[in-house]
């Protein structure tokens, strides 16, 4: 493993605890038990987990470093007024949905530059539960715009998404 290599896996798990942060928030009001927010939380839990796995495997001592209290705490403080503006805005859906993008280009980009297979393959596993996961916050985010029925076009894409995220192999 290289230096840049640890700098992208740090990265990845840092956008990932920072979503599962505002996923836990956001999920906090929610009265169902397998919300979408909760379901979101436990797989950025995951991603982070692989990315810390990956880095406390490191020989270097320096490179097996965890998230400190303080990004913690820094990332519960930056959620906490996100989700509060979500929520005033009646937005929680499309909020969450933006930063599970974030997390996804993230996962996407260390997946795509990583010679590791069992970390590509781990990956690519979080990577089709990111692609459901979107799929029902888009359709969550467009239920909370009061949208009644979907375009033809974003129909379409859904339905791509969603065959794409059933298909049981990776593609190359």
């Amino acid at each position: 493993m290289i230096d840049a290599e640890v700098l992208r896996l740090r990265k990845l798990r840092n956008v990932a605890l920072r979503a599962r942060a505002l996923a836990k928030i956001l999920d906090s009001d929610s009265a169902q038990e397998r919300s979408i927010f909760a379901r979101s939380a436990v797989t950025c839990w995951t991603i982070a987990r692989v990315a810390s796995g990956r880095l406390k495997a490191h020989p270097y001592p320096s490179y097996q470093r965890g998230p400190s209290p303080l990004r913690e705490l820094a990332d519960n403080a930056v959620a906490s007024l996100v989700a509060l503006n979500a929520r005033r805005q009646n937005r929680c859906s499309d909020i969450y949905a933006q930063e599970l993008q974030i997390v996804a280009r993230e996962v996407d980009d260390v997946r795509a530059l990583t010679w590791s297979p069992d970390l590509s393959d781990a990956l690519g596993r979080m990577q089709i539960h990111m692609r459901r996961l979107a799929h029902e916050l888009n359709l969550g985010a467009l239920g909370e715009a009061g949208a009644s029925m979907l375009p033809a076009e974003t129909s379409s894409a859904l339905d791509e998404i969603a065959a794409d995220s059933s298909w049981p192999y990776l593609a190359i």
